[in-house]
């Protein structure tokens, strides 16, 4: 006998039925909330980004630290000539005297890309063994933040294992330490420390590609701490250390910058848009800078 379509629903066949029909809704609710979002992250992080958020892994000791010292105002003083295997010792500054060592360089004018910006050659000081980058409201352009850089401009490798020892006094600007194309022609740039104005926290970011592809990791660490900074370039990888741990690593061959290229460390105030200028003065404080080329 056939059910006339006006009959009513009889028995728990058709409970089931209403139970398997909204399964189907859920699942479908789902699987386009996840197409969804996949297409958003692919518009907004774009092809060749990659973001993650690391910490620092494996024993300490296996990268440059430094060696302990009451006389360094830092703790520490720079590693030696074979603290790291393959390599050998081809630079180190300890910024004695007042004044920047030879090969190193002041920046001045307005920063590349920071419209807002001011470097001045005064925000850079060299004293009590230190290297400083000073960012603070300067008269001399109007009250402005003027902000401190400099490149190791007289000294580019290809490939080699760069360490800072530093710390910041506070938030407010953009700090960071790098390496820059020794041709001036960008990208590549690999940034190994940069903490965009926090002290909670910092990042690396290798800049890569004609249409400036990053790829980018972050560690969460006291920036007011001193720490010793690294980053170990090869042919292969590209591997980012603090205080002797590496803590990421970048081994796409795409990515990996195959020219020369200069240690800068600069401040960028970056006032306007989406980030405030800096509230209080604030310093980047090096006590010294060690470099090694591979063997």
């Amino acid at each position: 006998m056939t059910v006339a379509p006006e009959d009513p629903p009889r028995g728990p066949e058709p409970a089931r039925r209403r139970s398997f029909d909204t399964l189907i809704t859920v699942v479908t609710v789902v699987f386009a909330g996840v197409v969804l979002g996949v297409v958003v992250w692919y518009m907004i992080a774009g092809p060749g980004t990659s973001t993650n958020q690391v910490s620092p892994t494996g024993p300490r000791g296996d990268y440059p630290v430094g060696v302990s010292s009451s006389a360094q105002p830092s703790g520490k003083a720079p590693p030696g000539a074979h603290a790291l295997a393959g390599f050998d010792l081809s630079y180190v500054s300890d910024f004695n005297g007042t004044s920047l060592p030879d090969g190193w360089e002041a920046f001045y004018g307005v920063p590349g890309g920071d419209p807002s910006g001011q470097f001045a050659v005064t925000h850079v000081v060299v004293s009590d063994g230190l290297l400083q980058l000073n960012t603070w409201k300067d008269p001399a352009y109007g009250d402005k933040w003027v902000t401190g850089g400099l490149c190791q401009c007289g000294l580019a490798h290809t490939y080699g294992a760069y360490f800072v020892r530093s710390r910041l006094t506070g938030p407010g600007p953009n700090d960071a330490e790098l390496l820059w194309p020794a041709a001036r022609v960008w990208p590549p740039e690999i940034d190994f420390n940069e903490n965009g104005g926090d002290v909670t926290a910092t990042s690396s970011t290798v800049h890569w590609g004609q249409t400036d592809q990053i790829d980018q990791l972050h560690v969460s660490i006291d920036m007011t701490k001193w720490h010793t900074w690294g980053v170990i370039w090869t042919p292969a990888s590209i591997t980012y250390t603090v205080d002797g741990s590496a803590w990421g690593v970048v081994s796409a061959a795409v990515e990996i910058p195959r020219q020369p290229m200069t240690l800068d460390i600069e401040q960028r105030v970056r006032c306007g848009g989406a980030t405030e200028c800096p509230r209080v003065p604030e310093s980047i404080e090096v006590d010294w800078v060690a470099e090694y080329t591979m063997k």
